[in-house]
């Protein structure tokens, strides 16, 4: 007995079993061996399906007989362990199916849910980014990504995207209006818009141009006023000191104004003490000349009063043109021009009228520093 394997099947089976008990095909006397490779294969084969060595035995083509029942107490035990193993053909697994299809499907939904509740969550980020953000750039790019987006959440975009595009032609309809009003009207009406900065600076601006162009105290104080935090605020306050040391106050003018009177009045009543009040000590120039003493300015009123001369008057004509000047802190000077007329009477009873431009120098203490007179030529 030698074990072999089963020419149809392949499994190993001993060479004196009656049938393969595997695939049932009959074994015992119906195999050959080819004698050129050692296959094993069946008798009814005329070459050996291996090699192709003719069989040595012909085939001969005999008709099958089936033997007669053998009793099942008397088969042999061999035949009936071959009838008890013989494969059984094994039906469809729909049991297995069914579960790879239910898998399946969960796979399916599962990655179903993922998939539009990240892009609900996407779409609700986007939706409100565009809602807070001034760019209509973003909320035109929401409703031309989310087309099937909510109804009412594309309505809301569709509405802000309207009004900030009415702002922003608002806003440069104000911007090309250089108007205050306009910019006024702007703010008013977008109280919270991006552009309230901006709006603030051109009005500031303006209202500064104003200010600028009056170049007045009082101008510059109602830019203050108006703006107390304004970005000229210090400019306005410069400019305001400076028309201070400039600008003629009502007592200084009275300061110069009375000066002035009181030089004339000495001369016309001969009073050298009320023309050495009105003098410095050293007078830089007067009449053309240097370092004039108040010695030399009483000589000078003398002169005038000339032995044919009865009675002199002067008279100021009171169109002065004052300048201030700052020489230290809280001390001025002020240079003042003006006409003046002289009346001389003589002692024959003729009259005489002379005009002459003055032009002098008065410190804030009510003396004259220079002054020089000019006859007009009429």
């Amino acid at each position: 007995m030698a074990i072999i394997k089963c020419p149809e099947c392949g499994h190993q089976v001993s060479d004196k079993a009656p049938t393969c008990p595997s695939c049932g095909v009959e074994i015992a006397g119906n195999i050959n061996h080819c004698p050129q490779c050692g296959a094993v294969y069946l008798k009814d084969q005329d070459v050996c399906p291996y090699c192709h060595h003719p069989s040595q035995r012909p085939v001969q083509v005999q008709q099958h007989v089936a033997p007669p029942p053998v009793p099942q107490q008397q088969r042999p035990p061999m035949q009936k362990a071959a009838e008890t193993e013989a494969p059984k053909k094994k039906g469809f697994n729909w049991t297995a199916l069914l579960i790879a299809f239910l898998m399946a499907a969960t796979i399916c939904g599962v990655c179903f849910y993922f998939y539009h509740t990240a892009k609900d969550t996407k779409e609700t980020e986007a939706y409100d980014y565009a809602m807070t953000s001034n760019d209509p750039l973003v909320m035109q790019s929401f409703l031309d990504t989310y087309r099937d987006a909510d109804a009412q959440k594309r309505q809301n975009i569709t509405n802000r995207l309207a009004a900030i595009r009415q702002a922003d032609a608002d806003w440069t309809n104000a911007c090309l209006s250089k108007s205050k009003s306009a910019l006024e009207a702007f703010l008013a009406k977008y109280p919270d818009t991006p552009h309230k900065g901006e709006v603030q600076n051109k009005i500031d601006s303006i209202d500064w141009s104003v200010a600028k162009a009056a170049a007045t105290i009082e101008a510059y104080q109602h830019y203050i006023e108006l703006h107390p935090n304004g970005a000229r605020v210090a400019e306005a306050n410069e400019e305001i000191n400076n028309l201070n040391t400039k600008t003629i106050l009502p007592e200084e003018r009275e300061i110069v104004v009375s000066t002035l009177r009181k030089f004339f009045q000495s001369i016309n009543k001969q009073n050298e003490q009320m023309l050495r009040e009105t003098l410095t000590e050293l007078l830089p120039s007067f009449q053309g000349r240097s370092n004039v003493t108040k010695e030399d300015v009483v000589a000078f009123m003398h002169r005038q009063w000339k032995a044919d001369v009865k009675n002199i008057n002067w008279h100021l004509l009171g169109d002065y043109d004052i300048e201030k000047d700052e020489i230290g802190t809280g001390r001025f000077e002020y240079n003042v021009k003006c006409n003046a007329r002289q009346d001389l009477e003589r002692v024959d009873d003729t009259k005489s009228s002379q005009r002459y431009h003055i032009m002098a120098r008065i410190n804030d203490d009510a003396q004259l520093i220079e002054l020089n007179m000019n006859k007009i030529v009429e």
